[in-house]
């Protein structure tokens, strides 16, 4: 294929925007012709990436029928016979097991070191630290003979952690496979420097950005029949910045910088293309090429600049988006990609942002287009990683009813089997959870809710719920291997549910097979893990599944492709849709190194961080010279504005500094060929204008109205009458929350029941009337009621700081009357209007003369007289149902007084206005309220006359509170 005649190191390019894999071929054909048929199938093809080979040999099947060439990737190398000898790698989990268990140890001697709290993080950094040593070549005794100071102190801390790598680089530890994979590129150029092989050896795709790729490169270049062929070389860059490019720390994030480096290896001067083909538009190349020149050197922009002609051709095909949000650009986005389905166009999306792609496909999903992603869904977002994400929590803490639903509800759980039944028990279990709770379930109470249902499988599910899912909590340290054991034989036993009739869908499909296989490894390495806490091992856990991705099951559209950087730079496509095009997407963030900073990395012969913002600015460069393209980023991110990508960034201040080259007409008409587009989605994302709902005051037949209030809910009549329609006239009740909370009104109960019982038993034995029984038997009370040590705490603090005022009050509420009735019930009619008026008394004392002491507990600020007049009416009338027909086991009797017993930060007694209110008007302006209400006429008026305008009610949102406000008169409206 090659004449000897060549000499030296043989190296070619193809340029960027030209289809790779389509002109790798041609070059090889075209080197072949007028040979035998046989001489293809000698050439032996190395590439970088499987979609790269799977790519080459579908382009050579189409035919004509011919010989195949070998094709195979970089890493199988090792799996030829020769190498049989060189001990396979361990799996990376293994050897982050160990590291685990080295660093735990490193910090039980040195706990100054680093919070325990970082042991994964660290292993896993320093895992990743140790790779890349391997593939450099770069052995610990570099890093000690490290220069350090001019560095900062903590050096000696790092040092310490790195010293365990010499734990590996001594055979202690399990290889690695970059170690492998150097000792075999290794082992193959010692093999080909004794015996060059005579068939042609190719090795295309690559960059070099790896040191032990640029071995085999520099050796397959040097072979007799060797070639180098590189992707998305730039010929339009002169020589002069292919020279000025010499210095890593200064041009590692240009897209060619790997080339100069290999060039400079190899001591090559031009690098001649691998066949003519150009991109589909050479003027957009060089202005490309120009545009994204390192920064030292932009002033050529000045120089180079008006040379460049046909801009505005160039760019003709090429639209720029600028959506105002990530929802706007996900729908223009997914607008194109609806066309060029309905056109038969082959399109591709291209994006490192995995959070825009879904974006996509989700708005691609209305259309009923599934898009054939590349990368899939991220394993732990799928239905078998999230399951076992949420059984392997179950250890860090008690049960909390939202874990338990959440458990219950999910489409994995009771799968083997009745899963009707399951979601009927299930949806029982949350509603009484609601409504009664405990906020912390536990076996012997979902067990005794059971045993009041009457459904046949309650007894069983509930057994089944208490088995596998209540008291799993353990957060102390255990082997891994018991860990691991633990938690699948648990997340088995839920999938296949109470009553098993088959297998559990767990581990079928595509993504329980995948969770099978990252199971079954995490299962073999687990004895290498040493002992692990439950929150360590979550965290674990979640980070292998999030390493892994699962493709679609469903057969997605031939057409239109969702790709990564990588599958971008081996695929063609008919218009591609570069996305993203922010920083911090494209280019990504970069991640912090707790190691070394880039000038220690420099000296040591490291990768620097900008290498992966070279690469992907490679990756651009070769899709932005593609026929057609879209550009596209959004303006704002859900927190604040987004910083335009660098590339696009440089590419628009170019052309804006070309008007007479005709750059910034050209960016105009790209952004307006965009801004058709945004148009389009907002036209698509238009709603039409509701009519805001009025004030709403309804009006429902009287006989229908309610006919029992008690004495609490007058208050709410008076201000919010609506409230009132909707709970008794619609029966509708609000949701109560699946976590209870410690919020005022539970702490309003457990605070009535410490008083009553201790009121009670200061009755009976005087004596205990004492701050400490008190704080003692509220002590008691809370540990059973309060499941929340903060909130317990808080509490406490409270009442202990009101303890000694209500003792002293309460001996003075004695020394005028004797507490007789608690939690009392009571009612009064209006019989004529048949009315009923109930109320709940918390506590009745009766004095000498036989006249009533009513009292109410308030935790909070107990309303003032006027108030009471007019609003909160609550104990002028349990002073009226006293007088006229009295309370449970009491006579009616006159009041003497009653007043509140406020508890809050600033404790006072408050006297209902008995004298300023007498008990017979008081109810006689009651009964005119109830008559007002017993005519057609009158209607419930949202939010007649709240305390306050910030104050919400519960059925607000059910009045469409907030398309009206409190100026707007109500809108009286008869409902049947």
């Amino acid at each position: 294929m090659f004449e000897s005649a060549d000499g030296g190191a043989r190296v070619f390019g193809l340029p960027p925007g030209v289809d790779f894999p389509a002109e790798l071929i041609a070059g090889v054909l075209a080197r072949l012709e007028g040979q035998p048929p046989e001489a293809l199938g000698r050439v032996h093809l190395i590439v970088n990436t499987r979609r790269m080979a799977r790519r080459i040999q579908t382009l050579l099947a189409q035919g004509p029928a011919r010989l195949m060439p070998r094709v195979s990737l970089l890493t199988e190398l090792g799996r030829d016979w020769t190498m049989a000898d060189i001990a396979p790698p361990a799996p990376p989990l293994r050897r982050r097991l160990e590291l685990i268990q080295l660093i735990a140890s490193l910090l039980d001697a040195q706990p100054d070191l680093a919070p325990r709290t970082a042991l994964y993080d660290l292993a896993s950094s320093l895992a990743t630290l140790m790779d890349e040593m391997e593939g450099e070549g770069v052995s610990p005794d570099v890093i000690d003979a490290l220069d350090i100071s001019d560095q900062s102190g903590h050096w000696e801390r790092i040092r310490a952690f790195l010293n365990i790598v010499r734990h590996f680089t001594q055979g202690r530890g399990a290889p690695g496979s970059e170690a492998r994979q150097r000792r075999v590129v290794q082992r193959k150029i010692d093999t080909w420097t004794l015996c060059p092989p005579d068939y042609p050896i190719i090795l295309a795709g690559s960059t070099g950005s790896r040191g032990t790729t640029q071995m085999l490169m520099q050796a397959v270049a040097a072979l007799p029949q060797g070639a180098v062929v590189l992707p998305g070389y730039d010929f339009d860059t002169p020589d002069a910045v292919w020279s000025a490019m010499g210095d890593a720390m200064l041009s590692e994030d240009h897209p060619q910088y790997r080339f100069r480096a290999l060039r400079s290896v190899l001591g090559l001067g031009d690098v001649p293309r691998w066949t003519s083909a150009e991109p589909a538009s050479p003027e957009r190349a060089r202005l490309v090429s120009l545009a994204l020149r390192p920064a030292p050197i932009t002033d050529q922009w000045l120089d180079e600049g008006p040379s460049l002609t046909g801009i505005g051709r160039a760019m003709e095909d090429v639209t720029l988006i600028e959506a105002p949000s990530h929802r706007i650009e996900a729908l223009s986005i997914a607008m194109r990609l609806r066309e060029a389905a309905e056109t038969g166009q082959t399109a591709a999306l291209i994006t490192p942002d995995r959070g825009l792609t879904r974006r996509v496909a989700a708005a691609l999903d209305r259309w009923g287009i599934i898009p054939d992603d590349s990368a899939g869904m991220p394993l732990h977002l799928s239905p078998p990683g999230r399951f076992l994400r949420h059984v392997a929590e179950l250890s860090l803490r008690p049960l909390t009813a939202e874990a338990l639903l959440t458990l219950l509800k999910h489409p994995l759980t009771h799968s083997g089997g009745r899963r009707g039944d399951h979601l009927r028990l299930t949806r029982e279990l949350e509603l009484h959870l609601r409504r009664n709770g405990p906020p912390f379930p536990t076996a012997a109470t979902i067990v005794a809710w059971a045993a009041e249902r009457s459904e046949p499988m309650a007894a069983d599910w509930a057994a089944w719920v208490g088995n596998c899912m209540t008291g799993q909590e353990a957060p102390e340290a255990m082997p891994l291997t018991a860990r691991v054991a633990t938690h699948l034989k648990t997340a088995e036993a839920i999938a296949d549910g109470a009553a098993p009739e088959a297998p559990s869908e767990l581990w079928q499909k595509d993504a329980g097979m995948k969770a099978r296989a990252v199971c079954d490894l995490l299962t073999a390495e687990a004895p290498h893990g040493g002992e692990i806490t439950a929150t360590d091992y979550a965290a674990l856990f979640a980070a292998l599944m999030q390493g892994e991705q699962v493709r679609n099951a469903e057969a997605p559209h031939s057409g239109i492709l969702i790709w990564g950087t990588l599958e971008a730079r081996v695929q063609g496509a008919d218009m591609l849709i570069l996305a993203g095009l922010n920083e911090g997407s494209w280019p990504e963030a970069q991640t912090p190194d707790p190691w070394l900073n880039r000038a220690l990395r420099h000296r040591a012969g490291l990768l620097l961080p900008e290498r992966r913002i070279g690469l992907a600015a490679h990756d651009f460069q070769q899709a932005v010279l593609a026929k057609e393209v879209w550009l596209t980023r959004s303006i704002r991110s859900d927190e604040s504005e987004t910083v335009v990508s660098r590339w696009l960034n440089r590419i628009q201040n170019l052309m804006m500094g070309l008007p007479d080259q005709g750059g910034a007409d050209a960016l105009k008409a790209m952004r307006d060929r965009g801004q058709i587009w945004l148009d389009r989605a907002a036209q698509l994302e238009a709603t039409e204008r509701v009519p805001a709902a009025p004030r709403p005051a309804p009006c429902p037949p009287v006989e229908a109205r309610p006919n029992r209030l008690s004495v609490t809910e007058i208050k709410r009549l008076i201000r919010d009458p609506y409230a009132i329609y909707a709970k008794h006239v619609l029966r509708l009740r609000p949701l109560d929350p699946l976590m209870k909370a410690p919020d005022a009104l539970l702490r309003g109960i457990v605070l009535h029941e410490v008083l009553e019982r201790f009121v009670q038993a200061s009755v009976d034995a005087p004596e205990k009337l004492t701050r400490e029984a008190l704080m003692d038997l509220a002590q008691e009370v809370l540990s059973v009621e309060v499941p929340w040590a903060e909130a317990r705490a808080l509490w406490l603090a409270r009442l202990e700081r009101v303890a000694d005022w209500f003792i002293e009050t309460e001996e003075a509420r004695r020394a005028l009357a004797t507490p007789t009735a608690y939690e009392a019930r009571g009612q009064a009619q209006m019989v004529d209007l048949g009315f009923t008026l109930v109320a709940n008394a918390d506590r009745i004392d009766i004095d000498a003369r036989g006249c009533l002491h009513i009292y109410d507990y308030k935790t909070g600020k107990p309303p003032g007289p006027t108030e009471q007049a007019h609003f909160d009416k609550q104990l002028l009338l349990e002073a009226a149902i006293a007088e006229r027909s009295g309370f449970e086991g009491l006579r009616p009797a006159k009041v003497a007084r009653a007043l509140y017993i406020g508890l809050g930060s600033d404790p006072k007694e408050e006297a209902a206005p008995l004298e300023d209110e007498p008990a017979d008007e008081v109810w006689q302006g009651l009964r005119d309220l109830i008559t007002a209400y017993r005519t057609l006429r009158k209607g419930y008026v949202s939010r007649r006359a709240m305390q306050k305008t910030t104050d919400t009610g519960d059925y607000d949102q059910l009045a469409r509170y907030g398309e009206w406000d409190i100026t707007d008169d109500p809108t009286r409206q008869e409902v049947s």
